[in-house]
């Protein structure tokens, strides 16, 4: 009936794409539960292992057991709590209401919110913003969600006396937030995964203190906004040498 011009025809199309649509969904939902059954069963078998353990354990290795069973147990409600999280983002993402927001007062707030984690670390948060507003139309909050992941990732990868640099550009009638550590960069094959679902690539001393899906709900989050984000190393020139750092780039329309 598609093939029909006339009101039918459309109807039948129309149909199609729901139907094409809601197939689509269902795949999403069962890559996602099968996605969520793998990452909670290491923690539990992790868990599993140091509680059979204990039983038998000398008094001098149960405080090591412990602190395995303490981390374990971390471990599973972050995850839990990041699984809510993102299983409800779409519904949200499509019921809140888009609103203007100015970009320069979001992440000049985010800064300063960042500096005295910084500080702790003995990191340098310098942010570069445009004296007036760069407009864009968003859902606050979840853009805040965003910039927040970006900076928590950069400080996350910086060491001492390092430098985490934030810009904010209007450039070409898009809406620009850079995000740049001096960590060790990213592997060049995991450019684009990094952006997957669960998966983490961390400093060896932060195994499971991520969920893996900061930058997926990011990446969605800014979908959503009609936007794109991505992830380069930084370099000097045609340099093939070690990367000097990670850079995160996230463009919007800007609000006209």
């Amino acid at each position: 009936m598609s093939k029909r011009a006339d009101e039918i025809g459309s109807l039948s199309e129309a149909m199609r794409g729901m139907v094409d649509a809601l197939y689509d969904r269902i795949d999403a939902n069962e890559r996602f539960a099968a996605d969520v059954a793998h990452e909670i069963r290491n923690p539990l078998a992790s868990l599993r292992s140091a509680v059979e353990t204990l039983h038998v354990a000398r008094p001098d290795q149960r405080a090591a057991l412990m602190s395995i069973i303490d981390h374990d147990v971390r471990r599973m409600d972050r995850l839990v709590s990041d699984i809510a999280n993102a299983s409800r983002l779409d519904a949200e993402l499509v019921k809140e209401q888009e609103a203007p927001v100015d970009l320069t007062r979001l992440v000049g707030n985010l800064v300063m919110h960042c500096q005295p984690k910084a500080e702790d670390q003995g990191v340098k948060l310098v942010a570069d913003l445009p004296e007036g507003p760069v407009m864009v139309a968003g859902l606050e909050a979840r853009l805040a969600q965003v910039v927040l992941n970006l900076i928590d990732n950069a400080l996350s990868f910086s060491e001492a006396g390092g430098t985490v640099r934030i810009w904010v550009l209007h450039r070409n009638h898009r809406a620009l937030v850079v995000v740049e550590d001096q960590g060790p960069g990213i592997p060049e094959e995991a450019l684009q995964q990094i952006f997957e679902r669960f998966y983490s690539e961390r400093p060896s001393g932060e195994f499971g203190d991520h969920s893996g899906l900061g930058l997926s709900i990011a990446k969605q989050i800014v979908d959503a906004h009609r936007g794109a984000i991505w992830a380069e190393n930084i370099r000097n020139g045609n340099d093939l040498g070690p990367a000097k750092g990670a850079r995160f780039v996230v463009g919007l329309p800007v609000n006209a």
